[in-house]
């Protein structure tokens, strides 16, 4: 007899609990993936085309801006808006992330996807208004990219119980000792929808950033089309 004449032989089935043991397992993975997304330490949406999930409200603010004008988080609403955190002494990543900032907001402009623009000081005692009217021409910043600053405190209760996200002084001696700077914050990037819900957060320091945001802020404009 052949192979191919030969009865079919029966499986036999897994047992009851390994079976729930693979469940429970593949249950366990979703999740994690989930909550990844959802997570402030996530990248946003994965699926090209997908519209970028609602992770909570973004928090009220009333701080300063560059111009010396009172600026609130309703100053934002009615447009999406991408923020970042950065100080202007800073010799590390603020640059950079100044730097993907101008990056993005030329593309956005370029694809013709409105949005503002907002860098928050984590530096406020010295980020004076005037400071940061001295910065931004550095990184062609019109009106569409505001600089605020404020109390310290307000900032600071802003950024780790509003936005999530870290942000901490250092002893002068431990920044001189190795270099570091004073201030350590998140390169956090946030894209917040024109009725204030955030979509999103990307690692400002990724090579892909801009492509990621520029795609989720299409997304966001095409649902507001619907």
């Amino acid at each position: 007899m052949s192979a191919a004449d030969e009865p079919l032989r029966a499986v036999a089935p897994a047992p009851r609990g390994a079976r729930w043991i693979w469940a429970g397992l593949a249950a366990l993975m979703v999740i994690i993936v989930v909550a990844t997304l959802l997570s402030p330490h996530g990248r946003g949406t994965s699926a090209i085309g997908a519209v970028p999930p609602i992770l909570g409200a973004a928090p009220s603010f009333s701080l300063v801006e560059r111009s010396g004008r009172p600026f609130t988080r309703a100053d934002l609403d009615g447009q999406p808006w991408v923020a970042d955190f950065i100080f202007t002494r800073c010799t590390g990543m603020c640059p950079a992330l100044s730097t993907r900032m101008a990056e993005i907001r030329h593309r956005a402009g370029e694809a013709g996807l409105p949005a503002r623009f907002v860098s928050f000081s984590v530096d406020p005692t010295h980020d004076t208004p005037a400071v940061l009217q001295a910065y931004a021409p550095r990184f062609g910043a019109g009106d569409d990219w505001v600089f605020l600053t404020g109390e310290r405190d307000a900032l600071y209760a802003l950024i780790g119980d509003g936005f999530h996200l870290s942000v901490a002084d250092r002893a002068p001696e431990a920044a001189a000792a190795d270099g570091g700077e004073l201030i350590t914050h998140s390169d956090r990037f946030i894209l917040v929808d024109a009725a204030g819900q955030v979509r999103g957060y990307y690692h400002g320091t990724d090579a892909e950033t801009p492509a990621m945001l520029l795609r989720d802020l299409a997304a966001l404009q095409a649902e507001s089309r619907r």
